[in-house]
C-alpha cells in the first residue's frame, strides 16, 4: 500500500461528509498551531526516527547515512508543520506524524521499522480528534512527504560506479581491499543548497605545521600510548566519543538534544525548524566533507608514521607497527567526518538555545557524560581524534571550519 494512502487509512474515523478545502479551516486561540500536543509529537516522531534507523535496521546506517535520511525526514516535516500551524494544533500535529511516517516509510522497508513506524502513527493520530482538521493535517503532511521524496529520486545515494583510486604517493591515502567506503557521497545531490566552504587543504608534508601535527598524533594517539602522553581519562573519552555500530555520535547527541527539547520545550516551528537545520547542516558538512576526503586522499596518521622516510621531512621520523587507539575507517583523513557531526551540531544549538546549553550524551557501557556547554562538548570531540590516533590537528581544525561555516549557511537558508 502506497505511504500515502496507508497514512490516511491509519487515521482515525474518517467523516461522512466532504472536508472542506484546506483554506477554509480556521484556528482558534484554544488551538495555537505551536501548541504542545503538535511540537510534542514533533519530538515523539525524532525518537521514532532514530529507533528505525538504529535499532531496526540491520546494520545501522552508519553516521553520513543516517544524517542523510534524517534530513529527509526533519525537511519533510518541517516544510508541513509550517503550512500546517496556521489551522492549528490538531492539524499541525496530524501534518508533523503524516510527513515523518510517509518519508520513513518510504525508505525503510523492513518489516520491524514499518511495525513501528505505523505504531508510531497511530499513536500520534490517536491525540487528535476526529474531523476535518486531522484530516487536512494528514493531506499536508502527505504532500509534503511526496515532495521530499520526489525530490531525491536519482541524487546519486548508493551509486557503485563512484571508486576512489589515487596513484599510491607520500602524503595519499591507500583504501583497503574493500575500497572507500561510501565514496559516493561525495557526489550526492545537496539537500539545500548552501555554497562550498573553501579550505586551504592539509599542511605540507615539509611543513612545521604538518610536523608539529604529526608528532603530536604520533605520540598520544597510539594505541599503545604511555599514560604520560594520553591519560585514561583522555582514552576512555576517545573510546566514548567514537560510539558503537549501532550508536554512533549522531544517535547520541541527537538523544541527548530530544531529552534536553523534552525538559525544556520550544514551540512547534521552533522545534522543527533546529532539526531541519541541524539535519541539513549536517549532511552537507558530510557531503562537502567526502568530496575531501575523495578529491584530495590525504593520508591518515597510520598510513604517514609507517611511510614517513618517504616524505622528505628529516622531522617525521618512521615508526614500525604503529596502530592507532580507535581503528581506521575506510576513507582518507581530511577533513574529519567526526567534525562534520559536531560542528554543525554545537553551532546551531549554540545560535539557537544559547552556548550554556547542557546536554547529557550516554553510551552503554560508559558513564554518563553531562556538558554545561557546547565549547566543553566541541573540545572533548575534537581531541577525542587525536587522543584516538585518527587525525591530524589540521584535519580537526578545518573539518570545524567547514562545519561552522555550513551551520551559517544553512539556518540563512531554512526559515
Amino acid at each position: 500500500m502506497p505511504a500515502r494512502t496507508h497514512a490516511r487509512a491509519l487515521a482515525a474515523t474518517a467523516l461522512l461528509a466532504a472536508p472542506l478545502p484546506v483554506v477554509a479551516l480556521t484556528s482558534s486561540p484554544a488551538d495555537a498551531g505551536d501548541g504542545p500536543l503538535a511540537s510534542s509529537v514533533a519530538l515523539d516522531w525524532q525518537r521514532t526516527a532514530l529507533k528505525v534507523m538504529s535499532v531496526d535496521t540491520t546494520p545501522a546506517p552508519g553516521p553520513p547515512v543516517m544524517a542523510m535520511y534524517l534530513s529527509f525526514t526533519s525537511l519533510a516535516v518541517h516544510d508541513a508543520a509550517r503550512e500546517a500551524q496556521r489551522y492549528g494544533t490538531h492539524a499541525a500535529a496530524a501534518a508533523v506524524a503524516t510527513a515523518a511516517h510517509d518519508v520513513l516509510w518510504a525508505y525503510f522497508p523492513g518489516g520491524a521499522a514499518r511495525s513501528r513506524i505505523d505504531a508510531q502513527l497511530s499513536d500520534s493520530l490517536a491525540e487528535v480528534p476526529d474531523g476535518k482538521k486531522e484530516d487536512a493535517g494528514v493531506e499536508i503532511g502527505a504532500a509534503a512527504a511526496d515532495r521530499m521524496i520526489a525530490s531525491r529520486v536519482g541524487d546519486g545515494r548508493f551509486d557503485s560506479s563512484v571508486v576512489y583510486s589515487k596513484t599510491p604517493a607520500a602524503g595519499i591515502w591507500q583504501p583497503p581491499a574493500t575500497g572507500m567506503a561510501l565514496a559516493w557521497f561525495a557526489f550526492l545531490r545537496p539537500v539545500v543548497d548552501v555554497p562550498t566552504v573553501q579550505l586551504d587543504g592539509p599542511d605540507p608534508l615539509g611543513s612545521p605545521e604538518y610536523t608539529t601535527d604529526y608528532n603530536e598524533v604520533k605520540r598520544i594517539g597510539s594505541a599503545t600510548a604511555l599514560p604520560a602522553d594520553r591519560s585514561p581519562e583522555q582514552t576512555t573519552i576517545s573510546r566514548f566519543m567514537n560510539g558503537t555500530p549501532s550508536v554512533s555520535v549522531v544517535v547520541m547527541y541527537r538523544e541527548a538534544l530530544i531529552r534536553h527539547l523534552q525538559a525544556e520545550p520550544m514551540g512547534l516551528i521552533p522545534t522543527t525548524r533546529l532539526f531541519a537545520r541541524l539535519d541539513a547542516a549536517t549532511v552537507e558538512a558530510f557531503r562537502q566533507t567526502w568530496r575531501l576526503k575523495y578529491d584530495i586522499g590525504f593520508w591518515r596518521p597510520f598510513q604517514a608514521i609507517a611511510g614517513a622516510a618517504t616524505d622528505g621531512n628529516d622531522d617525521t621520523e618512521p615508526q614500525d607497527n604503529w596502530t592507532p587507539l580507535i581503528p581506521n575507517p575506510a576513507y582518507s583523513d581530511y577533513t574529519s567526518g567526526h567534525a562534520a557531526v559536531t560542528a554543525p551540531f554545537a553551532e546551531i544549538l549554540r545560535h539557537t538555545l544559547g552556548e550554556d546549553t547542557e546536554l547529557e550524551l550516554r553510551l552503554a557501557g560508559f558513564d554518563d557524560r553531562t556538558y554545561a556547554d557546547l565549547s566543553a562538548l566541541e573540545h572533548d570531540a575534537f581531541m577525542a581524534r587525536i587522543w584516538g590516533g585518527l587525525h591530524f590537528r589540521d584535519a580537526m581544525d578545518d573539518g570545524y571550519l567547514l562545519g561552522h561555516t555550513v551551520a551559517h549557511e544553512v539556518m540563512s537558508e531554512i526559515k
